[in-house]
Protein backbone atom coordinates (compact mmCIF):
# COMPACT_ATOMS: atom_id res chain seq x y z
CA UNK A 1 0.00 0.00 0.00
CA UNK A 2 1.39 3.42 -0.93
CA UNK A 3 1.79 6.15 1.66
CA UNK A 4 -0.57 9.10 1.76
CA UNK A 5 1.04 12.25 0.31
CA UNK A 6 0.89 13.89 3.72
CA UNK A 7 2.74 11.03 5.44
CA UNK A 8 5.26 10.90 2.60
CA UNK A 9 5.96 14.60 3.02
CA UNK A 10 6.48 14.32 6.78
CA UNK A 11 8.91 11.45 6.34
CA UNK A 12 10.73 13.29 3.55
CA UNK A 13 11.24 16.37 5.70
CA UNK A 14 12.25 14.28 8.71
CA UNK A 15 14.72 12.24 6.67
CA UNK A 16 16.44 15.39 5.46
CA UNK A 17 17.44 16.56 8.96
CA UNK A 18 21.17 16.46 9.70
CA UNK A 19 22.28 13.08 11.05
CA UNK A 20 22.97 13.87 14.69
CA UNK A 21 21.47 12.54 17.92
CA UNK A 22 19.20 15.50 18.54
CA UNK A 23 17.84 15.36 15.00
CA UNK A 24 17.15 11.66 15.36
CA UNK A 25 15.25 12.29 18.61
CA UNK A 26 13.15 14.91 16.85
CA UNK A 27 12.49 12.60 13.92
CA UNK A 28 11.09 9.89 16.18
CA UNK A 29 8.40 12.26 17.44
CA UNK A 30 7.36 13.50 13.99
CA UNK A 31 5.96 10.39 12.35
CA UNK A 32 2.31 11.46 12.49
CA UNK A 33 1.01 12.98 9.25
CA UNK A 34 0.32 16.70 9.23
CA UNK A 35 -3.39 17.12 9.84
CA UNK A 36 -3.52 20.91 9.69
CA UNK A 37 -1.35 24.00 9.89
CA UNK A 38 -2.55 26.59 12.37
CA UNK A 39 -1.27 30.09 11.64
CA UNK A 40 -1.16 33.05 13.99
CA UNK A 41 -1.77 36.52 12.60
CA UNK A 42 -0.20 39.71 13.99
CA UNK A 43 1.83 38.08 16.76
CA UNK A 44 4.46 40.81 16.34
CA UNK A 45 3.28 44.38 16.85
CA UNK A 46 5.70 45.77 14.25
CA UNK A 47 4.25 43.50 11.56
CA UNK A 48 0.70 44.56 12.43
CA UNK A 49 1.76 48.20 12.11
CA UNK A 50 3.55 47.73 8.77
CA UNK A 51 0.33 46.40 7.21
CA UNK A 52 -1.81 49.09 8.85
CA UNK A 53 -3.58 46.62 11.15
CA UNK A 54 -4.56 46.91 14.80
CA UNK A 55 -2.56 44.99 17.39
CA UNK A 56 -4.82 42.15 18.59
CA UNK A 57 -5.82 41.57 22.20
CA UNK A 58 -6.00 37.81 21.64
CA UNK A 59 -4.32 35.48 19.13
CA UNK A 60 -5.73 35.76 15.60
CA UNK A 61 -5.97 32.31 14.05
CA UNK A 62 -6.40 30.92 10.56
CA UNK A 63 -5.46 27.61 8.96
CA UNK A 64 -3.72 26.12 5.97
CA UNK A 65 -4.50 22.57 4.82
CA UNK A 66 -1.84 19.88 4.90
CA UNK A 67 -1.92 19.94 1.09
CA UNK A 68 -0.33 23.42 1.20
CA UNK A 69 2.86 22.10 2.83
CA UNK A 70 6.10 21.59 0.90
CA UNK A 71 9.69 21.08 1.99
CA UNK A 72 12.09 23.98 1.47
CA UNK A 73 14.25 21.45 -0.38
CA UNK A 74 11.65 21.51 -3.15
CA UNK A 75 12.21 25.23 -3.68
CA UNK A 76 9.67 28.04 -3.46
CA UNK A 77 7.09 28.23 -6.22
CA UNK A 78 4.98 31.34 -6.76
CA UNK A 79 1.54 31.15 -8.35
CA UNK A 80 1.52 32.92 -11.72
CA UNK A 81 1.75 36.65 -10.85
CA UNK A 82 -0.08 37.61 -14.07
CA UNK A 83 -3.10 35.71 -12.76
CA UNK A 84 -2.79 35.94 -8.97
CA UNK A 85 -0.77 39.09 -8.37
CA UNK A 86 2.17 39.40 -5.95
CA UNK A 87 3.24 36.61 -3.61
CA UNK A 88 4.57 37.86 -0.26
CA UNK A 89 6.97 35.99 2.03
CA UNK A 90 6.43 35.75 5.79
CA UNK A 91 9.16 33.89 7.70
CA UNK A 92 7.96 32.26 10.91
CA UNK A 93 9.12 30.12 13.80
CA UNK A 94 7.16 26.85 13.57
CA UNK A 95 6.54 23.95 15.94
CA UNK A 96 5.05 20.52 15.37
CA UNK A 97 3.17 18.65 18.07
CA UNK A 98 4.04 15.14 19.19
CA UNK A 99 0.93 14.85 21.40
CA UNK A 100 -2.70 15.89 21.28
CA UNK A 101 -3.76 19.08 23.08
CA UNK A 102 -7.27 20.03 24.17
CA UNK A 103 -8.01 22.75 26.73
CA UNK A 104 -4.36 22.41 27.70
CA UNK A 105 -2.36 24.01 30.45
CA UNK A 106 0.91 25.83 29.80
CA UNK A 107 2.79 22.81 31.16
CA UNK A 108 0.94 20.41 28.85
CA UNK A 109 1.66 22.66 25.88
CA UNK A 110 5.35 22.67 26.77
CA UNK A 111 5.49 18.87 26.81
CA UNK A 112 3.63 18.52 23.49
CA UNK A 113 6.23 20.14 21.22
CA UNK A 114 8.04 17.50 19.18
CA UNK A 115 10.02 19.58 16.72
CA UNK A 116 10.97 23.12 15.75
CA UNK A 117 11.81 24.68 12.41
CA UNK A 118 11.35 27.77 10.27
CA UNK A 119 8.66 28.16 7.67
CA UNK A 120 7.43 30.56 5.03
CA UNK A 121 3.78 31.54 5.11
CA UNK A 122 3.30 32.55 1.48
CA UNK A 123 0.49 35.01 0.85
CA UNK A 124 -1.16 36.25 -2.34
CA UNK A 125 -1.32 39.77 -0.97
CA UNK A 126 -3.25 41.44 -3.79
CA UNK A 127 -5.88 38.72 -3.69
CA UNK A 128 -6.04 38.81 0.10
CA UNK A 129 -6.60 42.57 0.09
CA UNK A 130 -9.32 42.27 -2.54
CA UNK A 131 -11.14 39.54 -0.62
CA UNK A 132 -10.87 41.43 2.67
CA UNK A 133 -12.29 44.59 1.12
CA UNK A 134 -15.31 42.60 -0.05
CA UNK A 135 -15.76 41.02 3.37
CA UNK A 136 -15.04 37.57 1.92
CA UNK A 137 -12.97 34.76 3.47
CA UNK A 138 -9.40 34.85 2.21
CA UNK A 139 -8.35 31.19 2.21
CA UNK A 140 -7.66 31.48 -1.52
CA UNK A 141 -4.80 33.84 -0.68
CA UNK A 142 -3.24 31.60 2.00
CA UNK A 143 -4.08 27.95 1.22
CA UNK A 144 -2.82 27.29 -2.29
CA UNK A 145 -0.48 24.36 -2.97
CA UNK A 146 3.01 25.30 -1.76
CA UNK A 147 1.76 28.11 0.49
CA UNK A 148 3.46 26.61 3.56
CA UNK A 149 7.19 26.00 3.08
CA UNK A 150 8.84 24.14 5.95
CA UNK A 151 12.52 23.59 6.68
CA UNK A 152 13.93 20.55 8.55
CA UNK A 153 12.78 19.68 12.05
CA UNK A 154 15.08 20.26 15.04
CA UNK A 155 14.89 18.87 18.57
CA UNK A 156 12.95 21.41 20.70
CA UNK A 157 15.35 20.94 23.61
CA UNK A 158 17.84 23.05 21.68
CA UNK A 159 15.66 26.14 22.27
CA UNK A 160 15.09 26.10 26.02
CA UNK A 161 11.82 27.74 27.00
CA UNK A 162 11.42 29.54 23.63
CA UNK A 163 11.65 32.99 25.23
CA UNK A 164 14.63 34.14 23.14
CA UNK A 165 14.73 32.27 19.84
CA UNK A 166 16.36 34.30 17.08
CA UNK A 167 15.83 33.71 13.37
CA UNK A 168 16.34 35.54 10.08
CA UNK A 169 15.32 35.59 6.45
CA UNK A 170 17.86 36.87 3.92
CA UNK A 171 16.99 37.44 0.26
CA UNK A 172 19.76 37.92 -2.29
CA UNK A 173 22.23 38.50 0.57
CA UNK A 174 20.07 41.28 2.07
CA UNK A 175 18.54 40.81 5.51
CA UNK A 176 14.75 41.16 5.20
CA UNK A 177 13.33 39.76 8.44
CA UNK A 178 14.99 39.56 11.84
CA UNK A 179 12.77 37.68 14.27
CA UNK A 180 13.03 37.13 18.00
CA UNK A 181 10.47 35.19 20.01
CA UNK A 182 11.03 37.65 22.87
CA UNK A 183 9.01 40.15 20.80
CA UNK A 184 5.97 37.89 20.38
CA UNK A 185 2.73 39.29 21.76
CA UNK A 186 1.72 35.73 22.68
CA UNK A 187 4.67 33.47 23.63
CA UNK A 188 4.90 29.94 22.26
CA UNK A 189 3.58 27.92 25.23
CA UNK A 190 0.82 30.42 25.94
CA UNK A 191 -0.09 30.40 22.27
CA UNK A 192 -0.44 26.61 22.07
CA UNK A 193 -2.56 26.49 25.21
CA UNK A 194 -4.77 29.29 23.93
CA UNK A 195 -5.32 27.58 20.58
CA UNK A 196 -6.19 24.29 22.30
CA UNK A 197 -9.02 26.06 24.15
CA UNK A 198 -10.44 27.22 20.81
CA UNK A 199 -10.21 23.79 19.13
CA UNK A 200 -8.34 20.54 19.69
CA UNK A 201 -4.86 20.06 18.29
CA UNK A 202 -3.54 16.64 17.25
CA UNK A 203 -0.10 15.10 17.12
CA UNK A 204 1.46 16.11 13.81
CA UNK A 205 -0.26 19.50 13.63
CA UNK A 206 2.04 22.41 12.78
CA UNK A 207 1.72 25.85 14.34
CA UNK A 208 3.22 28.85 12.55
CA UNK A 209 3.71 31.35 15.36
CA UNK A 210 3.57 34.63 13.43
CA UNK A 211 5.91 36.75 11.37
CA UNK A 212 8.10 39.73 12.32
CA UNK A 213 8.14 42.92 10.27
CA UNK A 214 9.86 43.10 6.92
CA UNK A 215 7.48 41.09 4.72
CA UNK A 216 7.57 41.78 1.01
CA UNK A 217 7.26 40.51 -2.55
CA UNK A 218 8.98 37.42 -3.92
CA UNK A 219 10.46 37.58 -7.41
CA UNK A 220 11.51 34.79 -9.74
CA UNK A 221 15.15 33.90 -9.15
CA UNK A 222 15.33 35.32 -5.61
CA UNK A 223 17.79 33.38 -3.45
CA UNK A 224 16.47 32.84 0.08
CA UNK A 225 18.33 31.87 3.21
CA UNK A 226 16.56 31.00 6.46
CA UNK A 227 18.65 30.99 9.64
CA UNK A 228 17.63 29.53 13.00
CA UNK A 229 20.50 29.68 15.48
CA UNK A 230 23.27 27.61 13.84
CA UNK A 231 20.94 26.05 11.27
CA UNK A 232 20.64 27.40 7.73
CA UNK A 233 18.46 26.49 4.74
CA UNK A 234 18.63 27.88 1.22
CA UNK A 235 16.08 27.91 -1.58
CA UNK A 236 15.47 29.68 -4.85
CA UNK A 237 12.16 31.19 -5.95
CA UNK A 238 10.74 29.71 -9.12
Amino acid sequence: MSQSPHMSLVNAIAASVNDDDSAENANQSLRAPIGKVVCVGRNYAAHAHELGNEVPAAPMLFMKPASAVVSIRQGVIRPNPEVFGDTHYEAELCVQLSADLSAATIEQAQQAIGGVTLGLDLTLRDLQTELKEKGHPWERAKCFDGACVLADWIDPQAFGDFTEVHYQLTINDTLKQDGDSALMLFPVYELLANISHAFSLQAGDVIMTGTPSGVGILHAGDKLMLKLDAHEWQAQVQ
